[in-house]
């Protein structure tokens, strides 16, 4: 800021401030405030990102040039992939565009279409840094109508802030109707640091035939494998695992699906089989001493981190909002199952434990509120998107399952399995990590998902090298 100084015959007085001028008659002063010029910024190009790694990225706004007053642009973002959650429009040249939360190299989008097995949509899609330049990446594309599910679609990598979306209507009519749009790329190189080289995944469906439960081995689990619907990389790392209600089953006695981990002791060697009392299961140590040579190792302790995304909202009361994230697994029951559970009128959720007796009945414990479908808001509950941890320990017939969050203290809970069968010859273990759906009653869009920022897996005389 400038200050000049003029003497008039005529002045203003300014905070009360006079002066002498150079005539001999007294004159007043005007004091003037000149204000800088106001010089406007000039925004930089947005510089080309290189980055490895394919991670969901998050969106900021969603518009659209034209939508129906109960389906608008903002529905393809907010998580929901129920029917009632979706942008539509009646009239053919009408396009959506999405604002990517942070300026990002994209490499694939996931586009859930209404009613996709019964009609075929043609679309494309471009991308721009600025909203004005636009440049094509996928022209003229057909839906797959043999699948209701999401739809992935690799692009060509751009930098880019804004994706649009031209749909072109279907095979059957102009109408446009899309469901949720996922984007897929990083901001930065990204990765997971769980190390995946004794597990296998099992997902809701045959990548090939899309009939039955798929198991990703360890081999290709750990050479960074990639599923848009079910198993990805966030933009900070953590993997996360999506089962909806529909899809399939890892076998016939399974209700329910499931997008989870299962522990490999054997590490990719293929010459040890999965099941059985080997170097690829472990037992208690209370079992019997053949058992505890034959294993792979012998009691042990799971460590998680995770947050819990969403659960159903849908369906029965009684398995509305349920969801398993870790197991210990025997021969053919559960020694534990760890529940969280949130019910649709709560904004908290419960931690409860199920050890069911071989080839018996579950007992329940509750750790934090209670497992009713009638469950008030639990005052020490856990939110969705709150990141807490949980401890499995087993040592010979005693399990303690502890709950871990920052700034409270610890939740910890001991089940005595003296009397539970498990000590006897024959028993082998391995323990779970993901996501299983406990609700095959609500909607078959509606889903449960959980983002792991950790998972060590320990054992006495377990070799990982």
């Amino acid at each position: 800021m400038s200050i000049y100084k003029t003497p008039l015959y005529l002045c203003i007085f300014i905070l009360f401030l006079g002066c002498k001028s150079s005539s001999s008659e007294d004159k007043p002063e005007v004091v003037i405030v000149v204000e800088p010029p106001v010089e406007t910024p000039v925004e930089l190009p947005k510089q080309d990102i290189s980055c490895l790694g394919l991670a969901k990225l998050n969106f900021g706004n969603a518009t659209a040039t034209n939508e129906l007053t109960d389906y608008v642009a903002s529905r393809v973002i907010d998580g929901s992939f129920l029917p009632e959650s979706r942008w539509s429009s009646l009239e053919t040249d009408q396009h959506l565009i999405l604002t990517l939360a942070d300026f990002s190299l994209v490499k694939g989008i996931s586009i859930s279409w209404l009613n996709n097995d019964q009609r075929s949509y043609s679309y494309d899609i471009e991308v721009s840094k600025d909203n004005e330049t636009w440049t094509s990446v996928v022209a003229n594309q057909m839906t797959d109508s043999s699948t209701t599910r999401s739809q992935f679609v690799e692009i060509p990598e751009h930098s880019s802030q804004y994706i649009k979306i031209i749909p072109k209507g279907s095979n059957i009519d102009n109408t446009n109707n899309i469901v949720e749009v996922e984007a897929f790329g990083c901001l930065a190189d990204v990765s997971s640091s769980i190390e995946l080289t004794d597990w296998y995944l099992s997902i809701p469906v045959d990548e090939a035939t899309n009939t039955k439960a798929e198991s990703i081995y360890e081999s290709r689990l750990n050479n960074d494998y990639f599923n848009a619907q079910f198993f990805f990389l966030n933009t900070d790392g953590g993997l996360v695992f999506r089962a909806p209600i529909e899809g399939a089953k890892t076998s016939t006695n399974t209700k329910y699906t499931r997008t989870e981990l299962r522990e490999m002791l054997r590490r990719g060697n293929t010459n040890i089989n999965v099941q059985g009392v080997n170097k690829n299961n472990w037992v208690f140590s209370s079992a019997p001493d053949n058992d505890l040579d034959a294993a792979g190792g012998v009691d042990g302790e799971l460590i998680a981190e995770l947050a819990v995304n969403h659960v159903t909202e849908t369906g029965d009361k009684s398995q509305v909002g349920r969801v398993i994230i870790g197991q210990i697994h025997a021969n053919n029951d559960e020694p534990i199952r760890v529940y969280y559970r949130k019910l649709p009128q709560n904004n908290k959720g419960s931690i409860y434990l199920a050890h069911e007796i071989e080839g018996g009945d579950d007992i329940y414990y509750e750790l934090i509120g209670n497992r009713s479908q009638s469950a008030t808001n639990p005052e020490n509950g856990i939110t969705l998107n709150e990141r807490f941890g949980y401890q499995i320990k087993v040592v010979g017939n005693s399990l303690t399952l502890t709950i871990i969050r920052e700034g409270q203290a610890d939740v910890s809970q001991t089940v005595d399995m003296t009397n539970s069968g498990y000590d006897q010859g024959g028993q082998y273990m391995y323990f779970k990590a993901g996501v299983y759906n406990q609700n095959n009653t609500g909607d078959v869009k509606d889903y449960v998902q959980a983002t792991f920022y950790k998972i060590t897996n320990s054992h006495t005389g377990y070799q990982t090298e």
